[in-house]
Order: C-alpha cells, then structure tokens, then sequence
C-alpha cells in the first residue's frame, strides 16, 4: 500500500512538473516578445518565488495536520485555478497592468508549486525502507527535474504551434485529469503526524536543518542568478536562437540534470564517497564554485563566449545536480519522523528564498552587466554555500539512511 501510494503522489507530481516548465517558458517567451525587459520579466517570477516561502512554511504544518495528500490534491486544483485565469491576459493591456495580473496568478502558481513539492517530497519518508532513503529521494528529485526540462521544451513548442492560451487551456485539462485520479484511488492519510503542532512550531529548532537550509539558499540563488532570466534573454536578443531552440536548450540542460541526481547515489559509490554524505556537500559545493568562476572569467574575456555558456553550463548542471540531490537527502536524514512535513517545508521554504534573490538578481544584473555579471554573481554566493557546508553536523546515528551496502548497479 506504501509503494502504490508513492507511485500515484509521484505521478501527480510528475504531471504538475511538466506543466510547471512549460508554464515559465510561455511566460517568459511570451513577454520578451512583446518587448518587456529582462527587470520586467524577472517581477513576473517574483510574487511566484515569494509565495513560495510562505506556502513551505504554512503548507507543511498544514499537511502535518490534515496530511499530505491533501495538500498534493490542493496544489494541482490551484494550479487549473491559475493557468486557466491567465488566458484572460490581453496583450493591449497596460504594461503595469499586464505584470500585475501576472505576477499574481504567478504568485497562485507558486502556491500550487510548493504545496505539491512539499507533499511529494515528505512521502518518500513515510514508504522508504532501511537504505534505501537517499536513492528514493534522488529518484523523485531526478525525474522531476528531468521532466521539467520536457516542460520548457514542451512550452516554448506550444507557444509556437497553438499559441499562448491554447497552451494553457491543454495544460490545466491534464492536470484536471490527474486530480480525478488522485482523488479516486489516494484515499488514505499520508505523512499525518501523531501530535497537533501549534502553528510556530513551523520554524525549525534543529541546528543541522538550519544550516543546511541556509546553505539550500545560496547554492539555489547561484543558479537562478543566470539561469532565469538572463541567459534565456540572452540566447535569443544575443544570439538569436529561436524559441524553440531555447526550449530544447533548456530542456536538454534540466533533464540531463535530472538524470545526475538520480544517479547521485551511485556517482558517491564511484568516487569513494558512499557514507560520508556530509563530506561530499562541502566537496561539490567547492568544485561548483570554482566551475562557476571559470565560466564567468571566460564569458568576461570573450574567449570562445558561446562555447563557455553552452558547455561551461553543461557542466555546471552536473555538478549543481550532486550538490541539489546531496541537500535533498541531508534534509530527510536530519528531518524528525513524526514531523518530516513541517521539516521538509521549512528547508524548501529557504529554497524559495533562493530563488526569489536568484530571480531577482537575475533581470537586475543582466540589466547592469550582462550575462558576465549575472555569472559573477553566481560564483559570489555559490562561495557562500561552500562556507556553510563546512559548519554541517554529522548525520544522526540513529538514521540508518547512509549508502552503505548499496550496490553500484542498482
């Protein structure tokens, strides 16, 4: 009963992420064609970033209490809500007008996002068995990602062939689809805790989870400083790509991305680091930032620029993924297992906050320096993560979640 449940909450979230991609690349692409800047662009990701924050924190007290499947059915249904209300979006509207609408029905989907990522990911701890906890986890995290990057390709191709609310209207029926089926068939509580928590106890008191979810901070911000807005601007005012060349790009990059995080606990097995997961968080945090550092030096002295971005952040997505999958388990391993809900939402919550500075920083920086200062950036605060990977405590002794004995060719 444990595997179905896993199987129907990872599905749901498997349909949500498509949508989600293909969601942010219509937005995106939308908007930079009708000649918004990249500041503008990055206000409409902002309100979505920002509620983030708020529905971690608020929603994992809430699935604590009510359970997680039910805040998994909530997420989809405000996300129909959402993708349905923004085909009322008209391009002769106002410029303020339009990126206001947006940003709220970005902030109603920034909801629906968390609210089914905090519901999935708190489940792997309620059905994974002794040792199998961090391969779960990089299972989950790795097709998520793969198949969000389908979704970037998948929207930058709808906006061409069907047009911007055809897309939406196509999207919001295949997640009704997947909301009747999780409605019939999940129908038992998930992740509900034993005890009532009063609602402050959404903040952590765990050493460990602070300072891993401060370190989740940073290593997200890194990333969403080039990748939200300005590289995706800059391929197509820069370099002209097309938008679905740009989808395919970022598709490729976030699936492939994927694909290492599911694999994370075999790559640990390969180098010698199986067992000694907080040991490999501060490795991969330092090599990330050196990666970092050489793109941005690169892209700076114009030395083969287009080659540096395109294979210099190939590279970068494979080690941002060891350290992304690395975090994703360490948050299950420190979590309590009568509150992994509210843990799990206060660690994600600061994940929020990365990427609201990221996508932030993102539109600004491209404005003041282009792509150079926005990978400048990156490398600053991917600096940051490394720092705080070093203060990690060990994983408590009585989680017995390690990669010990597990056999490189499962």
């Amino acid at each position: 009963m444990k595997l179905r449940n896993y199987a129907l909450v990872t599905a749901g979230y498997w349909v949500f992420t498509v949508t989600d991609g293909a969601l942010r690349m219509l937005v995106l692409l939308h908007f930079n064609e009708l000649g918004y800047t990249p500041l503008a662009i990055a206000f409409l990701f902002l309100a979505y970033e920002f509620m983030g924050i708020v529905t971690n924190l608020i929603g994992g007290w809430v699935g604590s209490r009510r359970g997680l499947n039910r805040t998994l059915v909530a997420g989809l249904i405000t996300q129909i809500v959402a993708l349905s209300t923004l085909t009322l979006l008209d391009d002769n509207w106002s410029t303020w007008f339009a990126v206001t609408f947006v940003m709220v029905l970005q902030a109603l989907s920034g909801v629906a996002k968390d609210l089914t990522k905090m519901s999935s990911k708190s489940a792997v701890k309620t059905v994974a068995g002794d040792g199998a906890l961090f391969r779960m986890v990089a299972i989950l995290t790795g097709s998520k990602n793969a198949l969000k990057g389908v979704g970037f390709f998948v929207g930058a191709a709808l906006l061409s062939w069907i047009g911007f609310d055809a897309a939406l209207w196509s999207m919001s029926a295949a997640l009704a689809v997947t909301v009747v089926a999780l409605m019939v068939f999940l129908n038992e509580d998930i992740g509900k805790s034993k005890r009532k928590a009063p609602l402050r106890s959404v903040l952590s008191k765990s050493t460990a989870l602070n300072r891993l979810s401060a370190a989740r901070v940073f290593l997200f911000a890194s990333r969403d400083i080039w990748f939200v807005v300005a590289l995706p601007v800059f391929l197509a005012d820069e370099l002209g790509w097309s938008h679905e060349s740009i989808g395919a790009f970022l598709a490729a990059w976030v699936i492939g991305y994927g694909i290492v995080q599911s694999s994370a606990p075999q790559l640990l097995i390969m180098t010698g680091s199986a067992g000694d997961e907080v040991g490999a968080t501060r490795r991969w945090a330092l090599i990330l930032g050196v990666i970092t550092a050489v793109i941005a030096v690169a892209v700076a002295t114009d030395v083969g620029a287009t080659v540096a971005i395109v294979g210099g952040l190939i590279v970068f997505g494979v080690v941002f993924a060891m350290n992304s999958a690395l975090h994703s388990f360490l948050v299950l391993a420190y979590a309590d297992d009568d509150e992994v809900a509210m843990d799990v939402g206060f660690y994600y919550a600061a994940n929020a906050v990365g990427r609201f500075v990221g996508t932030l920083a993102s539109g600004l920086l491209f404005v003041l320096g282009d792509l150079t200062a926005a990978l400048t950036g990156s490398a600053v605060v991917v600096g940051a993560t490394w720092l705080l990977a070093l203060r990690l405590p060990p994983i408590p002794a009585t989680t017995d979640v390690s990669l010990a004995g597990v056999d490189a060719g499962d």
